[in-house]
């Protein structure tokens, strides 16, 4: 299977919920690497790489979030694979 990248805009009560610690965890499980943030205007965005049933995985996984999440929209935009990242890692703005 082929390796892709995703971009992800996650909308809706997302901050404060552990949803970057959590999608840390799971696109750990699921090997991939990359970065998830928290943006000022209450959005969390992730980016993530890796084999592609596996980002398809983290994908399913951001439309719900962790428990106390609301996940009101995901926005899904494909990237061409960069290999630049070795972890995956919270990025603080």
């Amino acid at each position: 299977m082929e390796n892709k990248r995703v971009h992800l805009l996650i909308h809706g009560r997302v901050q404060g919920v552990f949803f970057r610690a959590s999608a840390q965890q799971k696109a750990q499980e699921l090997e991939l690497t990359g970065w998830v943030k928290n943006n000022s205007e209450g959005s969390v965005e992730v980016m993530a790489e890796g084999e592609g049933d596996n980002v398809e995985s983290m994908i399913e996984w951001c439309r719900t979030g962790p428990s106390q999440a609301v996940v009101k929209h995901v926005s899904v935009d494909w990237e061409p694979l960069t290999g630049e990242f070795q972890e995956f890692r919270i990025e603080y703005i």
